[in-house]
């Protein structure tokens, strides 16, 4: 699957002064819908590529695929390299942010090389499997301990929440709500619901990203949207110091929590699959970080995509995770700690 350029989404030319074989006459209202339907196009297309984080990449071969990643030295365990792909080459890109091709000899294979003198240091999740962590504590006590909580009172006036559901907007919108299942990084189900709902004007913003997207090839696969704020306490209380930069402190309370943030990737519209990105969802790895220098060419491509669109309506990046993305209207909305089924948006049967 391409993306779409403007060299196959621009009008067919022809010769000046060439006739066509087929030939009608427009009457004046006639021909006002018909440039304004060619106006609309034509911004949408050039919407759609304005997106474009430039020409879309081939994809790697699969034996220099397997190979990108994070590496330690076997001699020096605090010295890492991440391995990455361009062009088809694999480089090596040092912790003073200096690079150089990973070409060893004729008779030396990267893989070889890389196994003689380091070890992998990254977690290399699959895209589907999600990453796992030891939780501190039970999660049954964390449960009852985090419903049986209070979220922080906020000062100051909120707007009315409306939270609407996403697939409610658009059946483009795919779901994949893994905090509904046991395939999430604490391994069970924290949500009751497999449902994904935002404020309405973030909502509707997420919308026309998704417009923008469809001509390029792409729709968007949402992992979670609101959450009640319990949710955020369990994420917290389980996870160790060292991933507590991949969950919100439910004392300052989640994005999340407000209906103002959203995780998501790209899918294929053609294959219906989630594209490759430089790590899975909710990794918590340095791959996970939007500007992260490894991967492949095609994996930033995608990831780099998805984030120019999102921006394009008023998202922003969290800086340690690519796919989760803030509001610019957070701010006017307060904590909210009502599960998926007391809400009542859209149907409780799915």
């Amino acid at each position: 699957m391409s993306a779409v350029t403007s060299s196959n989404v621009s009008p067919s030319k022809k010769k000046p002064g060439a006739r066509s074989s087929l030939s009608f006459r427009m009457t004046r209202p006639t021909a006002s819908v018909f440039v304004l339907l060619l106006c609309a196009s034509t911004a949408i297309a050039q919407s759609s590529d304005s997106i474009l984080p430039g020409s879309k990449p081939s994809d790697a071969p699969a034996e220099l695929k397997a190979l990108v990643g994070i590496y330690k030295h076997k001699s020096e365990s605090k010295s890492t390299f991440t391995v990455l792909e361009r062009e088809g080459k694999l480089f090596s890109h040092n912790m003073d942010g200096s690079e150089s091709e990973l070409v060893i000899s004729l008779h030396m294979h990267p893989s070889f090389y890389l196994s003689r003198c380091c070890e992998p240091a990254d977690p290399s999740t699959e895209g589907t499997q999600s990453f796992r962590i030891k939780p501190l504590r039970p999660l049954v006590e964390l449960r009852n301990e985090a419903l049986n909580a209070t979220p922080p009172k906020e000062k100051g006036s909120f707007k009315t929440p409306e939270l609407i559901e996403l697939a409610s907007l658009d059946p483009a919108f795919h779901l994949d709500i893994r905090y509904a299942t046991p395939n999430d990084f604490l391994g069970v189900p924290v949500y009751t619901q497999a449902r994904a709902f935002l404020q309405r004007p973030a909502g509707e913003a997420i919308l026309r990203v998704l417009r923008k997207l469809e001509p390029l090839g792409y729709g968007l696969l949402i992992h979670d949207g609101y959450r009640p704020w319990y949710v955020t306490k369990i994420f917290w209380d389980a996870t160790p110091p060292e991933g507590k930069i991949f969950v919100a402190d439910p004392a300052q309370g989640s994005r999340h929590n407000r209906g103002c943030a959203v995780d998501l990737t790209l899918y294929d519209l053609k294959t219906g699959q989630p594209v490759e990105m430089t790590s899975g969802y909710d990794e918590m790895s340095p791959r996970s970080f939007p500007n992260y220098p490894g991967g492949t060419a095609l994996q930033r491509w995608h990831r780099d995509l998805l984030r120019r669109a999102m921006e394009s309506e008023g998202f922003t990046v969290y800086e340690s995770e690519w796919w989760h993305f803030d509001y610019k209207d957070w701010p006017a909305y307060g904590i909210l700690n009502i599960p998926f089924e007391k809400l009542g948006v859209g149907s409780t049967s799915k």
